[in-house]
């Protein structure tokens, strides 16, 4: 009887989220299509075994691990970490000001953002206007670097998330100890090497992993840019399986894409639950 409040929000949540995934586990062995003909056969594990002899899926994996490794693991992390030194090191005024733009990109919608970064970098936007002007030489960057295009606007504006992390971690390390550094001969880099960030390790691997998750789920802001193009050089597994799955109506070989994307966010998850777990002294 105690658990009868409780039910109605079990029965929700079983009808509302377990459903769907069991759904989408039964979906993934079948020949489901949205065109053609309505029955549907189980197929066993053929989605998968073209999956992973699919050169198409081959370069979107890579593409993948591109955009996840360049803009989150280095780049949303690092200009994080920086961002939020500096703010702890500047006065308010400062604070304030970087607060406001960098979190000013980070609520700016998916493609909303995506349409600011491709009038920036497009062939006739501000960009190429400004290498002009300075008589350098302009390209298309969305067509002959879109990996890289998309990758620097997922920094820009994924950024502010790191930060607001690593400045609550930051507010936490005690400053008689950098200033006990300091006072034993260490220099800023040092400092920052030795004592503040071990300070901060675990808190750098939580973030880790909560942006490498985050990224490998992007899909508005590549769509809105680039569609995966030119030629597929774009073209991330989020995109790969909503192109197999809604353009091409491979429903089944599109949700086992999706499969395959999930197993590998939860590689990402192991790998950094495995580090705490060492920064823990857990073997």
């Amino acid at each position: 009887m105690r658990g009868l409040p409780l039910a109605p929000a079990v029965v929700l949540m079983l009808v509302f989220l377990l459903g769907p995934i069991l759904y989408c586990l039964y979906s993934a062995f079948t020949d489901m299509a949205l065109t053609g003909s309505s029955e549907t056969s189980f197929v066993g594990f053929e989605n998968f075994r073209k999956i992973f002899t699919s050169d198409e899926f081959g370069r979107a994996l890579g593409y993948t691990l591109f955009f996840t490794i360049v803009s989150a693991i280095i780049g949303q992390n690092v200009l994080g970490m920086f961002l939020a030194l500096t703010m702890r090191a500047g006065g308010p005024v400062a604070r304030a000001v970087v607060s406001a733009v960098v979190i000013g990109a980070w609520v700016l919608p998916e493609v909303v953002a995506g349409y600011l970064w491709l009038a920036f970098l497009g062939e006739d936007g501000p960009l190429n206007q400004i290498l002009g002007f300075l008589h350098l030489p302009t390209q298309d960057w969305l067509f002959s670097l879109p990996i890289l295009a998309v990758s620097l606007a997922n920094i820009w504006r994924g950024t502010a998330f790191s930060m607001l992390v690593y400045s609550a971690a930051l507010s936490e390390v005690p400053r008689e100890i950098e200033e006990a550094a300091t006072m034993d001969g260490a220099g800023t880099i040092r400092r920052l090497v030795s004592v503040t960030i071990p300070m901060v390790r675990r808190t750098i691997a939580t973030n880790l992993m909560l942006i490498t998750l985050q990224t490998l789920s992007v899909f508005g802001l590549i769509w809105t840019m680039t569609r995966g193009g030119p030629s597929g050089a774009s073209t991330t597994l989020p995109l790969f399986a909503y192109q197999q799955a809604f353009q091409l109506s491979q429903l089944g070989y599109g949700t086992a894409l999706a499969l395959v994307l999930l197993a590998l966010g939860g590689v990402f998850s192991l790998i950094y639950l495995r580090i705490l777990r060492l920064e823990d002294g857990v073997r």
